[in-house]
């Protein structure tokens, strides 16, 4: 089981109550606080604690000790001078982690601006990872760490590669990513793979590099 940290999410909406059930099912204990009592109620029973409150005032979010939570979500939809105020103020009460959804790419420059350490805008983060998925279908899975920088985890389906190691391929020099993980077509897993192991047919190779790199490797090392 992860472990045990505190959460707060401000503002209930469809993405703030994702969020909790997802904390929930985590074995996390979770504050829900969102200003109307109807969508309060619907989560009391959900999460450890749900209040109603305005979370563009100061003294409840002090009073609820917002400050000392380990992570802090602010999800408030389309009121953006609230989502503001509210990582303004959580901030300054010394919150250490907080993320913020932003509705557009000029309320996401605020929000890092008035300090938010995370803003996500799930559904531009979702078209674009359908895109990706869809001009990349061979990629298995993919994370971006960076703006420049890809986890990826890649089918080698290519006969070119099999039966030659890590440093005859050599992955680092020739294609710029590093390859961090090898699972066999049996699903064995070599966390620490070395120059000299081999790259067997159908392996799954987990790689770090750019994602201009990964998708080039991407082509080239399928059929």
């Amino acid at each position: 089981m992860a472990k045990k940290e505190s959460y707060a999410v401000i503002g209930i909406g469809q993405f703030g109550a994702a969020i909790c059930e997802s904390l929930v099912a985590a074995g996390q204990e979770v504050l829900a606080i969102d200003s109307n009592p109807e969508v309060v109620n619907e989560l009391a029973n959900t999460v450890m604690r749900a209040i109603v409150a305005d979370a563009q005032d100061e003294d409840a979010l002090r009073e609820v000790d917002i400050g000392h939570f380990d992570h802090v979500y602010i999800s408030i939809g389309k009121n953006i001078e609230a989502s503001i105020m509210a990582t303004l103020i959580t901030k300054d009460l010394g919150a250490p982690d907080v993320v913020c959804r932003a509705e557009n790419v000029n309320h996401a420059r605020v929000l890092e601006r008035v300090g938010a350490d995370m803003v996500v805008r799930p559904e531009h983060d979702l078209a674009k990872r359908l895109i990706f998925q869809q001009l990349n279908p061979t990629l298995v899975d993919y994370v971006n760490l960076s703006k420049e920088t890809t986890l990826a985890e890649v089918n080698v389906n290519n006969p070119k590669f099999y039966g030659k190691t890590i440093g005859e391929i050599d992955f680092r020099n020739r294609y710029r990513v590093n390859v961090i993980i090898i699972v066999s077509e049996n699903d064995e897993i070599n966390q620490m793979p070395q120059a000299d192991d081999v790259i067997q047919p159908h392996d799954k190779i987990t790689v770090v590099g750019s994602t201009k790199d990964i998708q080039r490797l991407n082509e080239l090392i399928q059929d």
